[in-house]
């Protein structure tokens, strides 16, 4: 068979296993927040080659960040003292949203003439205070020959404008941060400072020639989120100089990126469609960069992540 899907269960997680056997491509991906923990490429010798930190992995970590590629929804990174009041209903949350903590349903697979997962949270499952308004959310994940293609889905069915922010939160493996690279592409950049984690309103523009990342890695902790405000091709490569593993990722249409690392060996590069709260918090509907749904109708945004291995 070209496409197949296989339901798996490991260290208390149920897995669904997506595979491209054509073009040696396949992901894992936990119902649990419905989050990708693995993306691999298969070798020469048939051998299976993950490209996320911890790739396939789903046991606690003993240290540092336990997440492979969190997925972001109705709010992305954080809200200030783990609140915010939406036209007066108070949301209640904590780090990158409620979603990464939710059990989804069995997804819609398709393996037939294209091999996708797609993962629905039933309205029922959101409460008043996670998100107050009818506001469907869906994510898919689609094998195109070499790439893998994201895509997030809010359907609004509310009769007024809804809003919300996501994102991937996806990170990269190498054999230490030493041997971690970025290229970004050429174009003009805002710089967003959060200090604390939270929006300080506070930002610098820069043109860059593109080329290696221009921040130094030790600084990476305290995360970049980047505005691409004029970047023509929004084509970022990451790669393992000891492996020679590369990821391209076209983030075509994402409003921003952000760039962070705890120091372990892995390097994440989220592509996002909103920021963090102010530390002078406004209301939820005014949060910088958040998107807008009209009554009724629906908002898909994707990108893509091409894992390439290096000779064997």
């Amino acid at each position: 068979m070209r496409f197949t899907h296989e339901e798996t269960s490991r260290d208390g997680h149920d897995l669904d296993v997506l595979t491209h056997h054509e073009a040696g491509l396949r992901i894992e991906v936990s119902r649990t927040g419905a989050e990708l923990v693995s993306l691999a490429r298969r070798n020469k010798k048939g051998e299976w080659i993950g490209f996320l930190y911890r790739d396939g992995d789903v046991s606690h970590a003993a240290e540092g960040w336990n997440n492979h590629a969190t997925v972001m929804g109705y709010y992305t990174h954080r809200i200030k003292d783990e609140r915010s009041l939406y036209r007066g209903h108070e949301i209640r949350g904590s780090t990158h949203s409620f979603l990464r903590l939710k059990t989804f349903p069995p997804p819609e697979a398709q393996t037939e003439e294209r091999a996708s997962l797609t993962y629905r949270l039933p309205l029922e499952q959101m409460e008043p205070r996670e998100y107050p308004y009818r506001v469907e959310f869906a994510v898919t994940y689609a094998l195109e020959g070499d790439t893998l293609r994201v895509t997030f889905e809010f359907q609004n069915h509310e009769p007024r404008a809804s809003h919300v922010s996501f994102g991937l939160h996806p990170g990269f493996a190498g054999a230490s941060m030493e041997a971690c690279d970025l290229r970004m592409p050429a174009g003009v950049y805002a710089r967003h400072f959060a200090p604390g984690n939270f929006l300080s309103g506070e930002t610098e523009e820069f043109v860059f020639d593109g080329g290696p990342m221009p921040f130094k890695k030790a600084d990476l902790p305290i995360s970049f989120l980047l505005e691409l405000k004029k970047v023509d091709a929004p084509l970022f490569v990451f790669s393992d100089s000891v492996s020679r593993r590369q990821v391209y990722m076209n983030f075509a249409g994402a409003p921003y990126v952000t760039i962070w690392s705890d120091g372990h060996g892995f390097l994440c590069l989220e592509p996002c469609w909103g920021l963090p709260d102010h530390h002078e918090q406004r209301p939820f509907e005014k949060k910088e960069g958040i998107q807008e749904i009209a009554p009724g109708a629906r908002l898909r945004r994707s990108f893509t992540l091409s894992p390439v291995l290096g000779a064997d």
